[in-house]
């Protein structure tokens, strides 16, 4: 994973006011960049998009372990 292209991606998601969510705590673009660029090789993070009314409002990423 690039972390460079994670953290501005994430960065303008933020700036359009959409909240980001690390294991249901609200977060910031640079812990999740920093978190997701050194995970252990058995989990990774599945993200999950929430709408309201059509409207993306939050980003949530959540440990999934892998068997």
């Amino acid at each position: 994973m690039d972390k460079k292209q994670l953290f501005i991606e994430l960065k303008g998601i933020q700036g359009r006011g959409i909240m980001i969510f690390l294991e249901g705590e609200q977060s910031t673009p640079e812990t999740v960049t920093d978190l997701l660029c050194v995970q252990e090789e058995k989990s990774s993070y599945m993200r999950d998009y929430v709408y309201d009314k059509g409207v993306l409002t939050e980003l949530h990423f959540d440990k999934v372990q892998n068997e």
